[in-house]
């Protein structure tokens, strides 16, 4: 997965003559505490242009994304920011355009790179909410797929799915494993969707999948064939 770079600049003050500086003052205070604790979308779009090119100033491409990415201290292969291109809906991988951008950001508040770095713990915890993770597991298949395609091709639903369910399914090893050796060279939607439900439902042991279920072919095939493996793979 290739992605995502910098924050803002502070507005410039006018110069103020020396009957107006009291008045300035205020003012000055009344703008640093908006910068500081509210949200302006023309300092959002500033930031946006720092990533666009002059080419295409209305889209953040790979180029701008790494820098994005370093700005905000994330790698781009970072879970997190699936979860940002899902608050932006954001319909390509590796490529922000400025209404998803604005979108986003105006949702989170965030207008420089300082804000943002303070909202990636709460990005990161949409994914231990459950009708959350559902939603941007969801919307992950149709983000990264290529969009020539109507299904994902393997390679990039194994990436995805070592992403998404690496680290919390106990079976994702074996499921890798099986779907190496398979004959499948794509996951469709309807295969996506149910190995997140086979993956909370279903025991490690299986003690619990029902072979007249209606789970998809390709899930029963992986149940098939982890009970033909030696019985320890199974503990």
């Amino acid at each position: 997965m290739s992605r995502m770079s910098s924050w803002f600049q502070s507005l410039s003050r006018k110069t103020q003559s020396h009957d107006g500086l009291e008045s300035s003052r205020k003012n000055s205070k009344s703008i640093d505490h908006v910068h500081e604790h509210g949200f302006s979308q023309k300092l959002c779009l500033t930031w946006f242009r720092e990533y666009s090119s002059a080419d295409e100033p209305d889209i953040i491409g790979p180029e701008g994304m790494e820098k994005f990415c370093e700005d905000i201290g994330v790698e781009p292969e970072n879970i997190v920011m699936l979860v940002l291109a899902w608050k932006m809906d954001a319909k390509q991988m590796g490529f922000f355009t400025q209404q998803e951008w604005l979108t986003g950001l105006t949702d989170l508040q965030c207008d420089s790179t300082k804000k943002l770095q303070i909202k990636l713990d709460y990005l990161k915890s949409l994914l231990n909410d459950v009708i959350a993770f559902k939603n941007i597991y969801r919307y992950a298949y149709d983000f990264a797929r290529d969009k020539d395609q109507r299904s994902m091709d393997l390679e990039t639903g194994k990436a995805m799915l070592q992403l998404l369910l690496g680290k919390h399914w106990s079976l994702y090893g074996l499921f890798h494993q099986f779907l190496e050796q398979s004959k499948y060279k794509v996951i469709n939607k309807d295969q996506w969707c149910n190995i997140l439900e086979f993956s909370r439902s279903i025991h490690a042991d299986l003690s619990n999948y029902d072979e007249d279920g209606a789970w998809p072919v390709l899930l029963d095939e992986f149940v098939e064939w982890l009970k033909a493996r030696p019985q320890e793979t199974m503990a």
